[in-house]
């Protein structure tokens, strides 16, 4: 028989050992160099205080280092000023500043509702900034940290927000981004965040830059008619599946052999290589959902080696496209019945998935998907999806999900691997 095991005692809240809760902030800046933090810490180390909080950050060569202590053990009198006196002579001797300041306590914890913000600029200004951290403030939000993520292609900085929900915070933050012409996304803290393991991507005008159907076109002597259907078909004037099948029916009589031709023509987006294989590093599945064609899908998962894909199929009998496609259509609910079926295979639940697009016909998949994101979108789908990056390199969505610029080339440079 088994026994059910005891309940997990709660550990006790970590409180400074003095009785009055007296705690001591000891902040150093000045110019960066190796040894700063380890001198501080065997300074303090002969007063055998408590650590309670640090936290360092270094900006074009300048280092802000700041450390909360328990004030010397034993509380003999005197024992606080020789501290005092010691870290500001340590500090001088390396051509630094030290201020230390008495309070009680540690830092407040944060007030419910927690999100992370990413912000995306190329510039990013001090006017957008200050608008948008405004509205933040307005909606009752405080900013609590603040973290540069990259400084090319793009600047993207990432802000810990807490006091606001979410879903409001992401509404009030959305009409301050496209006044200022940045790129923002607005997700819920937590751990959640870091367990996405699958991304589903459109592919024409998302991971490859052209419409593969207007490469067959072209070959077939049909270009300008096929594009003028698939632009108001993008735009969400016409039905997918209807404009798929006319603008199919162009394609009748041409050569099948000219998909090599095609397959050579796809160009990828800026960023496709260095998006999917940093995801894959990290542990990310990785899929395609196109409605386009298999005839180049197939290829783009040969050499990017994605997991899952799912496209049309372009008919083909004796040699020749006969106008038709086979099999279930993929269209803006197919996308969105597909995202579903690879989060099943993947074996991870919806809310854990990223989708990306830029079509009308992504909008299911992107609302379905736990963060969707609008990638050089047309205005539906950027008024639609949870976020909207206006950039044309597809690596800047690592940004929305806390990956560093750092990180990425620190992996390449491991890999041998040249970063895009």
């Amino acid at each position: 028989m088994n026994a059910t095991p005891p309940a997990a005692e709660p550990l006790p809240s970590p409180q400074p050992r003095t009785e009055d809760g007296r705690t001591l902030l000891v902040k150093v800046f000045g110019k960066d160099r190796p040894g700063i933090t380890a001198g501080l810490f065997t300074t303090l180390a002969g007063f055998g205080v408590d650590v309670i909080d640090i936290e360092q950050m270094v900006t074009r060569g300048r280092i802000t280092l700041c450390v909360l202590v328990t004030p010397p053990a034993g509380g003999e009198p005197g024992a606080e000023g020789a501290l005092r006196a010691t870290v500001h002579r340590w500090a001088e001797d390396l051509k630094l500043q030290a201020e230390i300041i008495s309070g009680t306590g540690d830092n407040r914890p944060r007030r419910e509702g927690r999100s992370h913000v990413t912000v995306l600029g190329h510039p990013l200004t001090a006017s957008a900034v200050s608008a948008l951290t405004a509205r933040i403030t307005s909606a009752g939000g405080n900013i609590d940290r603040v973290f540069r993520l990259a400084k090319y292609p793009v600047t993207a900085v990432e802000l810990a927000v807490s006091g606001v929900a979410t879903d409001e915070l992401r509404a009030e933050l959305a009409l301050e981004a496209a006044t200022q012409r940045v790129d923002i996304a607005v997700v819920q803290a937590g751990l959640q965040r870091r367990a996405k393991r699958l991304v589903v991507m459109d592919v024409d005008s998302t991971l490859i830059q052209d419409e593969v159907i207007e490469l067959f076109a072209a070959h077939a002597g049909c270009e300008e008619e096929v594009a003028a259907v698939t632009a108001a078909a993008m735009r969400g004037e016409l039905d997918f599946a209807e404009s798929l099948r006319a603008r199919v029916a162009l394609l009748a009589g041409l050569d099948a052999s000219v998909t090599e031709k095609v397959r050579a023509e796809v160009r990828l987006t800026p960023g496709a290589r260095t998006l999917t294989r940093t995801l894959q590093r990290l542990g990310f599945q990785v899929a395609i959902v196109s409605g386009g064609f298999t005839q180049v899908t197939d290829h783009l998962v040969e050499l990017l080696g994605l997991d899952f894909a799912a496209a049309n199929t372009l008919e083909v009998v004796d040699g020749k496209f006969t106008g038709r496609v086979t099999g279930e259509i993929v269209d803006r609910a197919g996308k969105a019945r597909w995202l579903a079926r690879f989060a099943e295979q993947a074996k991870v639940p919806l809310e854990q998935t990223v989708a990306i697009g830029d079509g009308a016909n992504d909008l299911d998949m992107l609302n379905a998907a736990g963060l969707g994101v609008a990638f050089n979108a047309k205005p539906v789908v950027r008024e639609a999806a949870h976020t909207a990056v206006n950039f044309p390199f597809l690596d800047t969505v690592l940004y929305l999900l806390g990956i560093t610029r750092e990180e990425i080339e620190a992996a390449d440079l491991l890999h041998g691997t040249p970063t895009e």
